[in-house]
């Protein structure tokens, strides 16, 4: 009954001559080469361990607790702050940030306006100063933590963070509203946003992946269900939704402009970190319009069915975070080790 084309109809349909690279595509590649560079060598595995050997063992612990006590909500939050902060500057905790009279920091910006988990970060710092005070960085708790959270699921690491980032000094709003990507972005601009930090259609495809877990606003997604506001007119929905499911979500939002009103990612197992998100795409199950637009790409499209196979998937989604947690990081003495994660160095 869904009004959603077949995914082999999809991959037809996508196999059309391609036009030419977008000079956009070309620019964001060029940009993207110079992502990172030589400063992501630097960085290894056990940084701290001669400067501060509890580091990792303190994020863990700090990082376990506070997912025992919230384990639906705080992955997602954790992992989704790691993914906003490396797209703004790179991995270089300006994310953190807090907004001063005379700047508006990342944080306040629309799209960083539901992140969560702060707090875990501020926790995990201030006893890290306790124990080896200016030595972890805000960037590295990111990190550390994001990987952490969700090791309560399998009960083992998923991937290995490397560590040696420093601390960015600079954020603004506007350069996080020009390089996040957004729910309602069509598969050009996603593909260009990624190469502007070194990352392929690819990492785009699998680090979408992590919608797997959390939520969404309807406000973000609400111009996919109630398109047409005329009078008498039934609302016209998305034609890529798959219809039983946008009939589910206007239940459940009633507007396009509700913003307090919050739907899982991943209908199917919202609060487990796994494959299904991908299941749900081959249905016309993916919440936002850039979900969905990973089936308007031939290249994108042709990674999906594998990608349902959960093993496949922890393994491609391992290699795709630790490169994007390579992106744009400061090292050596670049940057500084901020004392407080909100706060640049007086």
């Amino acid at each position: 009954l869904s009004r959603h084309p077949t995914y082999a109809g999809l991959a037809r349909a996508s196999s059309m001559a391609r036009p030419a690279p977008s000079p956009l595509l070309l620019l964001a590649v060029l940009v993207g080469a110079l992502a990172g560079g030589g400063e992501a060598a630097l960085l290894k595995a056990h940084f701290y361990r001669p400067s501060c050997p509890a580091a990792e063992a303190v994020v863990r612990d700090i990082v376990l607790a506070r997912v025992a006590a919230d384990p639906a909500a705080l992955p997602a939050r954790l992992l989704r702050l790691f993914f906003h902060d490396c797209f703004v500057r790179g991995c270089d905790a300006s994310l953190l940030i807090d907004s001063t009279a005379g700047n508006t920091a990342e944080k306040d910006a629309g799209p960083n306006g539901s992140l969560g988990g702060f707090d875990v970060i501020d926790t995990a710092k201030a006893v890290l100063e306790a124990v080896c005070p200016g030595v972890v960085s805000c960037a590295d708790i990111v990190a550390l933590a994001a990987r952490d959270a969700m090791h309560m699921q399998f009960g083992r690491d998923l991937w290995d963070v490397q560590l040696g980032r420093r601390d960015g000094v600079v954020s603004s709003a506007s350069e996080a509203l020009s390089n996040i990507p957004s729910p309602s972005d069509n598969f050009t601009t996603l593909e260009a946003k990624f190469a502007s930090k070194g990352l392929d259609v690819k990492d785009l495809v699998i680090l979408s992946g992590a919608h797997t877990i959390g939520v969404g606003h309807c406000n973000l997604f609400g111009s996919r269900l109630f398109s047409s506001t005329t009078a008498g007119v039934a609302p016209a929905t998305d034609p890529t939704l798959n219809a039983a499911y946008a009939t589910q979500l206007r239940a459940a939002c009633g507007s396009p402009s509700n913003n307090v009103t919050a739907v899982p990612m991943d209908p199917g197992s919202p609060a487990r970190f796994d494959s299904h998100y991908y299941v749900n795409l081959k249905l016309g199950r993916g919440l936002f319009r850039s979900d969905a637009a990973l089936l308007a790409d031939r290249r994108a499209a042709d990674m999906i069915h594998a990608l349902t196979k959960e093993g496949y998937f922890l393994q491609e989604f391992k290699n795709a975070v630790r490169k994007m947690g390579r992106v744009g990081v400061l090292t050596g003495g670049q940057g500084e080790i901020r004392r407080n994660c909100r706060a640049v160095n007086s």
